[in-house]
């Protein structure tokens, strides 16, 4: 698997599976009904941030990540990111790679930490990945997200000092 900048060609690749994600309501606090344009705006960014697909040898995207400063001004020195992963290769590393991709990215761009603003805690997998590279749990915010079958559940606030 190859992480490479994305871009606008990228796109239409990103978008099925973007879309299905958002829509799906389960993990991300955007609005289910979220129009191409915006997502596409909100997703491709401009530097600061970056955005990145995983490609595998046929050029297939798998995944995507965008990173960015968390906040601004005084806390520019802290750093975010935003995954999603095709479905269809879920559980096959490409998660992962673009974790430890943006990880690293931010290091190289002297961030003093990476936080994540809202993960979803019935996300499980994601909750289990960013633990395993060295997210701690910092709070909850209980009922913080309602969740389309299970209600309103708890929405964790992850940080790891870089």
């Amino acid at each position: 698997m190859l992480i490479r900048e994305a871009t606008a060609a990228d796109w239409p690749a990103i978008w099925p599976f973007f879309h299905t994600i958002v829509a799906a309501g389960e993990t991300y606090t955007c609005p289910r009904d979220l129009d191409e344009a915006t997502g596409r705006e909100m997703w491709l960014l401009t530097p600061p941030g970056r955005t990145v697909v995983a490609v595998d040898d046929s050029g297939t995207v798998l995944g995507t990540a965008k990173m960015n400063p968390n906040h601004m001004g005084g806390a520019s020195h802290i750093a975010s990111a935003s995954f999603m992963v095709d479905p269809q290769w879920a559980g096959r590393g490409v998660g992962r790679a673009l974790g430890e991709h943006a990880l690293a990215w931010a290091r190289a761009e002297g961030y003093r930490a990476m936080q994540f603003n809202a993960v979803v805690e019935t996300n499980t997998g994601a909750v289990a990945l960013w633990k395993s590279l060295g997210f701690q749990i910092m709070t909850t915010l209980p009922e913080g997200f309602l969740h389309p079958t299970k209600g309103y559940v708890g929405l964790h606030i992850m940080y790891q000092q870089l």
